[in-house]
């Protein structure tokens, strides 16, 4: 079984992200082949500052590697680095009908909004598709906001598949990512940088706390008696804890006599055992920046080998390159 997956660099790693996703990509890492990607093909739709998008791809890849993604288990790759990519991309783009795309999302979200979207946005399913089916993905972890997208993946697959009589392309199956973490950012909300309000796994511990401590909570004071089940900074708690820690903290939440405060200091310190070793090694691979290069540079000859076979099935069915190869 083959996984493939990649995440956007847009910005630093939250708490939200690694429940979310890719706690869930390094447990899948240990299957026959696994291709996982650091997409800043798509990160262009919303990122037009080059040095931001180098900083954060690098980011991206020092976070993966210390988080516990293993370069034995899975390739780690630079989307861009793979240039058989885009190739398979408009080659797939040539099949697509514009109905299917106009229902997808992100492009009817914007619409719906009156914002201006743009051919990157339109076309980004065709790009996942294309990251999808280059590598002859078997399972794709997805949230269930990115389940319409293998379903592009599929449709476009089989008409690709039926319009030149032949079997190009495996179809992918979606593994939904168990989103029973729910992750509130500091405002109550689900944690996301659209909203401004995530917490960065790999935070200075200085800043870490000032960030915890500004979670918002109720008016209740200290001698109250709280509903652990209500509030944000026990949610996090739960992330990091036992059920025993959790029924212990939640038991100080109902007899009052403990402030906000006192339970976001646990928060903290769950949360600085939790990645401490992810801390440790984040370090480690920052003094060595060597290493990290040569995991993408591993990583993007693996993709690109597994990928130009199916780009060379993909471009026999369409009858183009046989006359560069004498054929």
């Amino acid at each position: 079984m083959r996984v493939l997956s990649g995440i956007q660099p847009t910005g630093r790693f939250h708490w939200g992200n690694y429940f979310g996703a890719i706690q869930q990509y390094i447990a899948l890492q240990n299957n026959d082949q696994a291709f996982y990607f650091i997409a800043d093909l798509h990160a262009l739709t919303t990122i037009r500052d080059p040095e931001v998008l180098k900083q954060f791809t690098w980011e991206a890849a020092v976070d993966l590697l210390a988080l516990g993604l293993d370069p034995k288990q899975a390739a780690l790759f630079v989307q861009s680095d793979v240039p058989e990519i885009p190739e398979l991309t408009w080659l797939l783009m040539t099949v697509t009908q514009m109905h299917l795309l106009e229902k997808c999302h992100a492009y009817k979200d914007k619409k719906a909004k009156g914002i201006s979207a743009d051919a990157g946005l339109f076309t980004y399913p065709v790009l996942m598709a294309a990251d999808i089916l280059l590598y002859d993905s078997d399972l794709v972890p997805v949230g269930t906001d990115q389940v319409q997208h293998i379903e592009v993946t599929r449709d476009l697959a089989q008409r690709f598949n039926h319009l030149y009589k032949t079997e190009v392309f495996v179809f992918p199956k979606p593994r939904v990512l168990d989103d029973s973490a729910k992750v509130p950012g500091t405002d109550g909300e689900k944690m996301s940088k659209s909203y401004n309000n995530t917490i960065d796994i790999f935070l200075p511990e200085k800043k870490l706390k000032k960030k915890i401590n500004s979670i918002k909570t109720d008016s209740k004071s200290v001698e109250d008696s709280k509903d652990p089940e209500t509030c944000p900074v026990f949610a996090l708690y739960r992330l990091f804890t036992n059920e025993d820690q959790q029924k212990e903290l939640a038991e100080k939440y109902r007899a009052g006599g403990m402030g906000y405060g006192d339970a976001k200091k646990q928060v903290f310190e769950a949360a600085m055992e939790y990645f401490s070793e992810a801390r440790q090694r984040r370090v480690q691979l920052e003094a060595d920046p060597d290493y990290v290069r040569d995991v993408l540079k591993q990583g993007a000859l693996a993709a690109r080998e597994k990928g130009k076979e199916v780009l060379d099935r993909a471009r026999s069915a369409c009858g183009i390159g046989h006359l560069k190869s004498g054929s």
